[in-house]
């Protein structure tokens, strides 16, 4: 960092650093992450996606089987011709695609904003107080990132991993196995059966006998440990009578079917928007066969992953309808809240969902807003610049004219060229701002409404 100017140079007592993941690779990362390190949430970002240095590589792909048979020196002048003409090819199309980006950026400020607006009119009768409430925690987390933030669920999630539940305890007849771990070793179980696939060859059939018998053992086992806290269980083997069961076992078994089915949920999630995103990166930036059968690949992987999560949750969600009356739950609706009762709302943590939700549609209208800004911004420094490398192109003419230059064909040559360049540069710079005006004024006057929307709401 010394080696810099002291105008580039990063110092701590006047800059903030903040860290974030980029969009395409957010999610895959752990919810602690999505809610702590994405743009969406950071104010003054706009809709940035942080996946700019990985477009230049994406492009640059299909010329890697020419490079990798080159040497250092060849495949390096290759690489920045390539990177030089990807550059210029932006530069030159900066007009089109500034202004592709701040139409769909105004538009998708409108739709955001009076999304918002729905979205707070009907909070401001009956919960107005918890909606400043909101806004005050959200601000001071914008402030201060060390403070709680509103965008994470306060509340614990319910995982098999963390319902270690202790009403059994009394229940032991065994010194290693409570009535907990009996319920959740069978499920455990249950689980690895589903696993167990069709063989292709030989070996895979040896493996497959092999896993067989391993698990048979084990379900033996848990069997003997069953009957000592179902007695009736052995009756029920060599009869079709039904008998009652222990009405707490059943209790523990709810809640860790319960888990068990929250965990599947979250899986499933998971790998669909991991599956999404690899489809998008695969008709984005993919070519050729070796890298789409790579791609299809980690899709299989995917997808098994999503029948495996799929399978679970079905074998759960049965099991819950069976031992409904243990654990009835009935869930509200994150968007039925208007004119609902206070105790209402606080079941199911349907203010905390509601929480969450206005802080995302905030967010999102003020990230639309910054966009809308930076690409203004945006566009009047590339006028800017255009103008300074004309007149960097002129200075260099007329530096190059007062030089004694003994051949006059290479005087005339290079002040030809810096005429070219400095004409280049300022019909850009012309034809840019021709194509911008229009549009520019129209945000003018979406702010100027914008404005004044906001000024009749305060009165």
């Amino acid at each position: 960092m010394a080696a810099f100017p002291v105008s580039m140079q990063l110092l701590p007592t006047f800059k903030t650093i903040s860290f974030f993941v980029p969009k395409f690779h957010l999610p895959a990362h752990i919810k602690e992450c999505q809610t702590s390190f994405s743009f969406n949430f950071k104010s003054g970002v706009g809709w940035t996606d942080g996946e700019a240095p990985e477009r230049s590589w994406a492009n640059i792909n299909p010329i890697a089987s020419s490079t990798k048979e080159m040497g250092p020196g060849a495949r390096r002048d290759t690489l920045d011709d390539y990177f030089g003409d990807s550059n210029w090819k932006k530069v030159v199309k900066l007009g089109h695609t500034m202004l592709n980006k701040l139409k769909d950026a105004l538009l998708e400020r409108q739709d955001h904003h009076e999304a918002l607006d729905d979205l707070e009119e009907g909070l401001r009768g009956e919960y107005s107080a918890t909606l400043a409430q909101w806004r005050e925690q959200v601000e001071a987390w914008e402030c201060d990132p060390a403070k709680p933030n509103p965008f994470k669920r306060r509340v614990e999630t319910v995982t098999m991993a963390s319902n270690d539940i202790q009403t059994g305890t009394c229940l032991a007849l065994h010194e290693d196995c409570t009535p907990s771990v009996l319920i959740s070793t069978g499920l455990e179980l249950e689980e690895q059966q589903t696993g167990l696939g069709i063989h292709t060859s030989d070996n895979q059939e040896g493996k497959l006998l092999q896993w067989n018998n391993t698990l048979q053992c084990r379900i033996d086992t848990w069997t003997k440990l069953q009957e000592l806290y179902m007695p009736s269980l052995a009756v029920l083997c060599v009869s079709e009578r039904t008998a009652p069961c222990d009405a707490r076992l059943q209790t523990i078994e709810w809640k860790l079917r319960y888990a068990q089915a929250h965990d599947a949920l979250r899986s499933l999630c998971s790998n669909l928007c991991a599956q999404t995103a690899i489809l998008k990166y695969k008709d984005c930036n993919l070519r050729g066969q070796g890298a789409n059968t790579r791609a299809w690949n980690t899709l299989k992987a995917v997808e098994a992953q999503l029948e495996a999560a799929t399978s679970t949750y079905e074998h759960a969600h049965k099991a819950l309808i069976v031992l409904a009356p243990l654990g009835t739950r009935k869930l509200s609706w994150i968007w039925n809240m208007r004119g609902a009762a206070p105790d209402k709302m606080g079941n199911d943590n349907a203010f905390e969902d509601m929480r969450i939700e206005w802080c995302k549609a905030r967010a999102r209208t003020m990230r639309w807003a910054e966009e809308v800004e930076l690409l203004k911004e945006e566009m009047w420094r590339i006028l800017q610049f255009f103008e300074w490398c004309a007149q960097c192109w002129d200075e260099r003419g007329l530096e190059d004219a007062l030089h004694d230059v003994v051949d006059d064909d290479e005087h005339e040559g290079l002040l030809a060229y810096a005429k070219r360049q400095a004409s280049l540069c300022q019909r850009l710079t012309e034809s840019f701002r021709t194509s911008w005006t229009d549009t520019l004024a129209l945000a003018d006057s979406f702010n100027d409404s914008l404005v004044t929307q906001q000024d009749k709401d305060i009165d």
